[in-house]
């Protein structure tokens, strides 16, 4: 029965490892400019995505794996559940993670710097010249990689060999949890918790800009994204005032055609503007004919009807999407005062939780349907991503930026290689932030514990197994809870204790990383607040850029204008226009 267990439990996670293959995969083909594209470097971004989103994915297999050696209703192991097969899940799990972050480092350190090198590399007048081969493109990319390599070296010797938390003289320091945590640890894994611990601050710093921002900004883009006109009423209106430009020009050039001096000097502005609104009209006539998916596979149409009939969603996705933001951040501030007011060793281990004192929504919404997996792995799942994708769209919004430079811009479509290389280490860096503020303060609870109990009952013999079948005295497992009873039951999960290793030896990162989760949540209420008004014009040139194509494509106007534009996006019918064919006349001249 266990073995059937466990091996359901990696089943669901080699599924979500799927499912996030899909999502990196669309995300990089949606961002990276058509004419742009490179093989290489899709295949890069996709891996690297996919590795950050597997580690940050990894927990609730942790949990389910750990938990699932006792009874939550009994507060007791399970009777196959011995501490060598304990410790065989333990180690089991911590493979897995000790390998994801270590190729976390990798792809972010080396693989991606050398995949941005080799691009920039390419000449294609060299290329096709012959003067360039792939042994001197790669040299060149090594060349300027080597930095890198040596980056990576210094980080592991100073994390091998750097001093870890001096004082050990505190009460914290003689609990069970924070022992196991303090003997295990070798050097080479110090080695890695220096260097993880250290992304993850960097990491930081970009998550409290980007993701504050967009965990603001991506509800109301769901709620913003509805068009205001249909496709069917956009060809239509354009069409009849193409007709309508066309005619007064034939006439202007008429009136031209029978005098010997040509036109007055107001009819040829008039005419020159008609030439120029001509072009306009055009242009939105293409955009038209695409968006209403003329002269497209009858795939690609059925898409965009399914697409119309889902649109009303986007809107109310966009609601729950806020208030899901709304209820992470009361989460997160309630645990953040928990920790101030409760934490067993404030800032000597990066202000540690020794346990829950202040109810907090998504940890109890989490720890209570973690009894039931993968319950808990869908929610911590769609919790992940929205994190992820504000991180993207706070990006899409402010730009990659280094100070008040913008370097490279973010958008659907127009991203550059190298801008996509550029983000790819960002989102890096911002997953291992997101993985601490999911762990240490969104759920701290469910990511040490889950649902894991024990009988608080004293024991008569160390082997025994307690008994709460008749008294209930069942406690939730914690940090501090140090009796018999709760070592012999209780089994922490591997990632939060890899965390609170981090915080523990190196306990600058987990104070910086403490007060920045404030930090990110005063950006967030900062950017909320201004979003209800407006949408923030943190990147002035991609809104204006933004602007010219709602205009265009006529997207600017009120909600309920944009249920009638749905609605005729289903039906393919102009309202008061006719056919949809781009033929249709105006209401006037059906009259």
């Amino acid at each position: 029965m266990a073995l059937i267990q466990s091996t359901l439990i990696w089943v669901v996670y080699a599924v979500v490892i799927a499912l996030v293959v899909a999502v990196a995969s669309i995300f990089v083909y949606l961002y990276q400019s058509p004419r742009e594209r490179s093989a290489t470097v899709s295949i890069v971004c996709i891996f690297t995505l996919t590795s950050l989103l597997a580690t940050l994915l990894l927990l609730p297999v942790d949990i389910a794996l750990v938990s699932s050696t006792t009874s939550s209703k009994l507060g007791r192991r399970k009777d196959w559940a011995t501490d060598a097969r304990v410790d065989s899940i333990v180690y089991t799990i911590k493979v897995v993670y000790y390998a994801l972050y270590s190729l976390d480092a990798v792809l972010c350190l080396l693989v991606v710097p050398f995949t941005y090198f080799w691009y920039e590399e390419y000449d294609e007048v060299a290329a096709e010249e012959g003067t360039q081969t792939i042994g001197s493109r790669l040299l060149g990319a090594l060349k300027y990689t080597v930095a890198f390599v040596a980056l990576v070296i210094i980080l592991f010797l100073v994390g091998f060999f750097v001093p870890v938390a001096r004082d050990r003289n505190g009460a914290h320091y003689g609990l069970d949890y924070f022992k196991r945590i303090l003997e295990e640890e070798s050097h080479p894994e110090r080695a890695l918790t220096f260097t993880v611990g250290l992304l993850i601050t960097l990491g930081t710093l970009i998550y409290i800009l980007y993701t504050g921002a967009g965990f603001a900004l991506l509800p109301v883009a769901f709620i913003k994204s509805a068009p205001a006109i249909s496709a069917p009423t956009l060809t239509a209106s354009t069409a009849s005032a193409l007709e309508q430009n066309r005619e007064r020009q034939r006439q202007l050039e008429g009136r031209s055609a029978g005098s010997t001096e040509g036109l007055n000097s107001k009819d040829r502005r008039e005419l020159d503007a008609l030439v120029r609104e001509e072009r306009t009209l055009v242009r939105r006539e293409r955009l038209a004919a695409e968006a209403s998916g003329e002269h497209s596979h009858w795939l690609v149409k059925t898409w965009m009807k399914i697409e119309a009939v889902f649109r009303p969603l986007k809107l109310l996705g966009g609601f729950v999407l806020m208030i899901v933001a709304i209820v992470v951040w009361v989460s997160m501030l309630l645990t953040g005062i928990d920790k101030i007011k409760n934490s067993v060793c404030k800032s000597h281990c990066g202000y540690i939780l020794g346990h829950i004192n202040i109810v907090n929504p998504m940890n109890w919404i989490l720890v209570k349907s973690s009894k039931i997996f993968p319950i808990d792995y869908a929610i911590f799942l769609i919790l992940v991503l929205f994190f992820f994708f504000s991180s993207v769209v706070g990006m899409a919004s402010i730009g990659i930026r280094f100070l008040w430079l913008r370097l490279f811009q973010i958008r659907s479509g127009h991203t550059s290689p190298q801008a996509l290389l550029m983000g790819t280490v960002m989102l890096s860096l911002v997953s291992l932030a997101i993985n601490y503020a999911v762990a240490m303060m969104v759920a701290p609870q469910y990511s040490h514990y889950g649902p894991q109990t024990y009988c608080d009952k004293p024991l008569r013999h160390p082997t025994d197994q307690p008994d709460c079948s008749e008294h209930r005295k069942l406690r939730p497992c914690s940090e501090t809870a140090d009796s018999q009873a709760a070592r012999s039951v209780c089994t922490a999960s591997v990632g939060s204790t890899f965390l609170d290793t981090i915080t523990v030896n190196f306990s600058f990162f987990g104070v910086v990383l403490f007060w920045a989760q404030f930090v990110f949540l005063a950006v967030y209420l900062i950017v909320f607040v201004i979003s209800l008004f407006r949408v923030p014009k943190l990147d002035q040139f991609e809104v204006e850029a933004d602007a010219e194509e709602e205009e265009e494509e006529g997207l600017l106007a009120s909600t309920g204008r944009r249920f009638g534009a749905t609605w005729q996006d289903i039906t393919g019918r102009a309202k008061g226009y006719g056919t949809s064919n781009g033929r249709g006349a105006s209401r006037d001249d059906n009259a």
